[in-house]
């Protein structure tokens, strides 16, 4: 991912408050996108769903640093999804043809600890759904398959 895109982000997505991107080097270029989005809907409203995610990309960057890694992870903590997702638009558009080309997986994290583990079928990597299944029935967690088609994004 190009350098420049934080500063841009605030500048050319009419926000006040960047993007924040780090990003964790592997043997590879390709890569993971993890993201979370940090805005809030107005004081005090919303901190499970604008901050459950963004709170834990920096665990998630602390327990993969000293691992061997083949991809690169790239974290992003988006700015004003609730504005209408200004920063993560912004990071798609920024994105040159070869960065999309590299890009294996996008793992957005949001709303955290609400319910159990759902996820989209429809629009999951089967590889990576079936990866999931089988860490969840390892781990006893509870994991359901929703179809979101007809409620929107």
């Amino acid at each position: 991912m190009r350098s420049g895109t934080i500063d841009r982000a605030a500048r050319e997505g009419g926000s006040r408050t960047p993007n924040v991107i780090c990003t964790l080097k592997g043997t590879e270029e390709d890569c993971i996108v993890v993201g979370a989005h940090y805005d809030k809907v107005s004081n005090g409203h919303g901190a499970v769903d604008n901050w459950g995610g963004a709170s834990l990309l920096p665990s998630l960057y602390q327990g993969l640093k000293s691992k061997a890694r083949r991809l690169t992870f790239v974290f992003v903590g988006f700015t004003d999804e609730e504005r209408g997702l200004v920063g993560s638009r912004f990071f798609a558009k920024d994105l040159s043809p070869e960065d999309k080309a590299r890009i294996r997986a996008m793992v957005n994290i949001d709303s955290l600890g609400l319910s159990d583990t759902k996820v989209w079928v429809a629009h999951a990597d089967k590889a990576m759904l079936e990866a999931a299944g089988v860490i969840a029935r390892a781990a006893k967690l509870p994991v359901a398959g929703v179809n979101l088609g007809q409620a929107g994004d």
